[in-house]
């Protein structure tokens, strides 16, 4: 009877199916912290191409990026460099993430040569794989310098399309809102919310609770969600829900945003020794949907953690934001959008598929010069052939001598005139008149040139 007995025990070592990386020197010390720290059931390990790094660092599991690549001497602040020495040694984090891997958390700081470059690198591995992947990133301090501020804009914008869901940081914010800290502790500072970020959502899935918010439900809100937001806080005493709430909505790790327009959150609240009341959830709940739209998807939990004593913690993760969110991210890509040229209408559309071009030969032309002759006056008779000189000392030889001594004895202006009038041979055209006439005298018969008829009409 006890052969048919199944065992339900699970193994005490099995690896968990969460995993936090941190990348580059500013994600290891976030991921050392955490370790010291202690989240519940999860895996962490830290990746570098600085050997000394790793070797100081207590976290167990520990990938050298780009061995050959680098030496060991880290990535030089060159984002390249740690991109390339993260695919030399994907083989070492493919293997990694085949033991029984569900959800992966990226932590990074940008700016710096490894954690810039590889970061994309290993989050493109891990979602291809169908892992839930989640990038949770800083923004450096502005006293870092534009140089790194700018190499930091540019790994975001490459991060964005290689993870599920993308929590942005800006260490700044922490500047602001905690004052002039020492130097050890600003960065102290940016590590505890790093902390506090994936240990929130870690936690939700981790934790035992009376209302359990599992992996499923974290992969619904999650998934392909774009940008997050998440608020995180704890609060005592009386109204401590609303404290709670209200806080958690004003967490730097809201990074300035608003949490209307999320189109999914998870919430979940944890309690001490002294557990939360129905009332106390009504409240946190109703507070957050006037915050929010009504049509907003919430999931929401509850678990218990001894060590909050009488204090109450709430964190909030809101999904489904757009890049625009991030507002150093939208700066840079509205620098980089170039104005559309200005489009006229078209004075002839068309919209059937142009013909093929015929090639047209141009006519060949005759272009040599040609020379032509105009008298300033036009001919009077049809022919156009006015009398050469030849022919009217011919014509003028056939005169009688008196009509010859007529002439003679009369003024140039007047001997011209007849002259001119002389019969070449031709009449004018359309004239029936003509300009001499034969008169009988004493003399006999003579040719007068000067017609008795006045202006060419029969008198």
């Amino acid at each position: 009877m006890n052969e048919d007995i199944i065992n339900f025990d699970l193994p005490r070592n099995k690896p968990s199916i969460i995993k936090v990386m941190g990348v580059g020197g500013g994600g290891s010390n976030a991921v050392n912290h955490m370790f010291r720290q202690g989240i519940c059931d999860v895996d962490f390990v830290v990746l570098n191409t600085d050997a000394q790094a790793l070797a100081n660092s207590p976290v167990p599991t520990k990938i050298q990026l780009g061995e050959s690549l680098t030496e060991g001497l880290g990535a030089g602040n060159k984002p390249e460099i740690g991109r390339q020495a993260a695919i030399e040694s994907l083989p070492v984090i493919e293997s990694l993430l085949k033991t029984n891997t569900k959800m992966v958390f990226i932590t990074a700081g940008m700016g710096g040569g490894t954690g810039t470059g590889a970061a994309p690198v290993i989050a493109k591995t891990a979602k291809e794989k169908g892992i839930l992947t989640v990038a949770i990133v800083t923004i450096p301090f502005r006293f870092e310098g534009s140089q790194r501020i700018n190499q930091a804009i540019e790994g975001l914008n490459e991060l964005k399309n290689h993870v599920d869901s993308l929590l942005v940081i800006n260490n700044e914010k922490l500047r602001q809102m905690y004052g002039n800290l020492k130097l050890s502790e600003s960065f102290a500072k940016a590590d505890d919310v790093l902390t506090i970020a994936a240990k929130g959502i870690a936690e939700i899935i981790t934790l035992p609770g009376n209302v359990n918010v599992d992996f499923a439900d974290v992969k619904t809100v999650m998934t392909n969600s774009g940008v997050a937001i998440m608020g995180s806080a704890s609060a005592e005493g009386e109204d401590r829900a609303i404290k709670v709430i209200c806080n958690a909505l004003q967490s730097p790790l809201l990074n300035n945003n608003d949490i209307k327009g999320a189109q999914n959150i998870l919430l979940n609240i944890i309690s001490g020794t002294n557990e939360v009341t129905m009332d106390e959830v009504c409240e946190i709940t109703d507070y957050l949907m006037q915050e929010v739209s009504q049509d907003v998807n919430i999931i929401w939990g509850t678990s218990h953690d001894p060590s909050l004593g009488e204090k109450i913690a709430v964190t909030v993760i809101a999904t489904g934001f757009g890049t625009d969110s991030i507002p150093e991210l939208y700066a840079m890509n509205k620098r980089m959008e170039k104005p559309s040229p200005v489009e006229f209408p078209s004075l002839r559309e068309s919209h059937a598929p142009a013909k093929k071009t015929e090639k047209i030969t141009p006519p060949e032309h005759d272009i040599s010069p040609v020379y032509t002759e105009q008298t300033l006056y036009p001919p009077k008779n049809k022919t156009g052939n006015k009398p050469q000189p030849t022919q009217l000392k011919i014509q003028l030889t056939n005169l009688d001598d008196s009509t010859i001594d007529e002439l003679h004895n009369q003024p140039a202006y007047l001997r011209r005139k007849k002259l001119s009038s002389v019969n070449t041979g031709e009449e004018e055209p359309n004239s029936g008149v003509s300009r001499y006439t034969l008169t009988t005298g004493k003399d006999g018969i003579k040719l007068r040139p000067d017609n008795s008829f006045l202006h060419d009409n029969v008198d």
